[in-house]
């Protein structure tokens, strides 16, 4: 973080989602002089939780939050106007593979509509540097491991990753006709305390406790690289203090995977997560779902030759985290704390 200039107005998006919060926090503990977070406060989960994420970041006082929709774009761009942004990390976009066979058009009015909007008003305001979240989900039918950012992405399993691939192409072209530094990252499997409750870890928690079945997909022959939030935040900060050379057309543009460069078997995750809650869970195996992949396996040769940084927290301890995070919060809800 040393490289950052924390005098910057930054703005985040999706401030009130799991990454948006944890970077908005951490940089304001870290002196950040103004975070303008801005998010929708959808209900695709309990919005409790973002107001829970919220009411923290509010206790900044260089924090501003403002609500609104990316795909209004009158909306964003009187954020611009008024907040002077010099760099932008967005990370607003409408979550969940299996949601986008449900409902196809939110993916459409957040990860494309809103992103264009980003990317028309970083141009007319110059930004300095464009940072925003893909997906690993962009590899798609890839069979070729670890996901190298070389790998073809063409094949994309779901609408999700056909969005997160259509950002990689916009922000391509986009750096390419206005020079606009552009850094995309490829989150793998992102968990930690305050995390989304439709993720795997967090689903299988309450299941667990509530003696209720846990789905178990491809009857658990799956392989995630699962990511613990810190280092995704660590990474991120990383690639904002610096922005992209140039490439072979003089593109100021780059993509890095974020991964743990070490992927585990379902079983695995799940007999480690029984082992940190201290009870076993009730296991329903099914079929592969639609929209899922094999496996997951971040390459991030260049994360570590350009940063000097790769993720290293174990799963153990990761899950050990969120747990400890997830019995407070209950014990809070339940009105079981002192």
């Amino acid at each position: 973080m040393k490289n950052l200039d924390l005098n910057q107005n930054i703005l985040i998006t999706g401030a009130a989602g799991f990454i948006g919060f944890h970077l908005a926090n951490t940089l304001l503990k870290k002196g950040a002089t103004n975070i303008i977070g801005f998010d929708n406060m959808n209900d695709y989960y309990d919005v409790s939780l973002k107001e829970e994420r919220l009411s923290i970041l509010k206790k900044h006082k260089n924090f501003t939050f403002i609500k609104g929709d990316l795909k209004n774009l009158e909306t964003v761009k009187k954020v611009f106007t008024e907040h002077k942004i010099d760099l932008v990390v967005h990370l607003a976009a409408q979550a969940g593979v299996r949601y986008s066979l449900i409902n196809p058009r939110a993916y459409l009015d957040a990860n494309l509509v809103g992103f264009f909007n980003i990317l028309e008003l970083s141009v007319k305001h110059k930004i300095k540097h464009l940072v925003y979240a893909s997906s690993s989900s962009v590899y798609g039918y890839n069979e070729t491991v670890p996901f190298s950012v070389e790998h073809k992405t063409d094949t994309p399993v779901s609408l999700y990753a056909a969005t997160k691939k259509s950002n990689e192409l916009l922000a391509y072209a986009y750096a390419n006709i206005y020079k606009l530094p552009m850094t995309g990252l490829r989150f793998f499997t992102v968990y930690g305390p305050y995390g989304r409750p439709d993720m795997a870890y967090y689903s299988f928690t309450e299941k667990i406790l509530n003696d209720e079945p846990i789905n178990v997909f491809n009857n658990g022959d799956l392989y995630r690289d699962f990511t613990y939030i810190d280092d995704i935040v660590t990474g991120i900060v990383n690639v904002m203090s610096k922005t992209p050379e140039k490439d072979k057309y003089n593109v100021p543009s780059k993509v890095y995977n974020i991964g743990n460069n070490k992927p585990e078997n379902l079983m695995d995750f799940i007999h480690t997560l029984e082992d940190v809650i201290g009870k076993k869970a009730i296991i329903n195996f099914v079929p592969m779902q639609k929209g899922d992949v094999y496996q997951t396996y971040a390459d991030v040769d260049d994360l570590i030759d350009d940063f000097n940084f790769k993720p290293s927290t174990s799963l153990a301890k990761g899950l050990s985290e969120f747990y400890n995070w997830y019995s407070e919060r209950e014990k809070i809800h339940n009105g079981n704390i002192n």
